[in-house]
């Protein structure tokens, strides 16, 4: 993998936008998501207005921090979604130089649902952003086949497809699966970890995704795997919510959890590929 390691905002999203930067740059990550949209009801999100005071201030943190704004969430496209009604969000996120919108389909109208994928990658490509597609297995937009499939039929060139370590398993996929997706479909990674076991009711996929997830390494899921079916061009995003403990503590868990991976991963690929070599 190259370039930053990201914070989603899910991972400590009781920490407001301008705290969470400079807490996620006094830790060493290169990238935050930001939770500008609400996510379902009464989802706690934060508005940042363009042009705004807070939005000068953020600004101004980003810029000396260095850390860069990945994503911008969490946009549901259900039935009654209109896509006109992200303009303000649109707006917010072209300001902070975000980078991705990530969205997920939840409407059993597919032809419905793609036409207003369509629309909505067509409404960030004016502020240039790209619009990744989460499959979630309580949603109609559940698997891996089921999200390519719509950005496909879609069809715009910012369209692509995010992937969940978590919802990758529980919807029955393996990291091998990534290997179909169209080259340069996949940008964006989420990284967690969880039990081998599978919640067995949709209530318990629910609670486990917003709040029952592990540290990287703490469980069961083939990360290491994962990783190395990773286009080297897909930013991976830590998404951890935190579960009482202190924000900063939790966070920098996070980030030490996942460095402790990656450089596990790294190693056994160089001795994978040295073993390879002498054969």
């Amino acid at each position: 993998m190259t370039g930053p390691l990201a914070i989603a905002h899910l991972t400590t999203l009781e920490v407001a936008p301008l705290p969470f930067v400079e807490m996620a740059a006094r830790i060493g990550y290169g990238a935050v998501g930001l939770r500008l949209h609400p996510a379902y009801a009464g989802s706690p999100f934060y508005e940042i207005p363009a042009g705004s005071t807070l939005m000068r201030v953020l600004r101004t943190a980003l810029a000396d921090s260095g850390l860069s704004v990945h994503d911008i969430e969490f946009v549901v496209i259900d039935a009654a979604f209109d896509p006109a009604s992200l303009a303000p969000v649109l707006d917010s996120a072209a300001e902070l130089g975000a980078k991705r919108l990530s969205v997920c389909g939840d409407d059993t109208d597919k032809a419905r649902l793609v036409a207003k994928f369509a629309a909505v990658c067509d409404l960030a490509a004016n502020v240039g952003l790209g619009v990744d597609l989460e499959f979630m297995p309580w949603r109609t937009i559940g698997s891996l086949p089921a999200a390519a499939a719509v950005v496909r039929d879609a069809d715009r060139a910012n369209g692509d497809v995010l992937v969940d370590a978590l919802h990758l398993s529980r919807s029955g996929g393996v990291p091998a699966d990534l290997r179909g997706l169209p080259h340069g479909v996949l940008r964006s990674v989420q990284l967690c970890d969880a039990p081998a076991v599978r919640p067995a009711t949709t209530d318990g996929l629910i609670k486990e995704a917003r709040g029952g997830r592990l540290l990287p390494g703490d469980g069961d899921l083939p990360l290491g795997r994962l990783l190395a079916e990773l286009p080297e061009h897909a930013v991976l995003s830590v998404e951890v919510p935190n579960s009482g403990h202190p924000p900063e503590l939790h966070a920098r868990r996070a980030y030490e959890a996942t460095q402790r991976l990656l450089a596990t991963s790294q190693t056994a690929q160089w001795k994978g590929a040295a073993a390879t070599a002498k054969s």
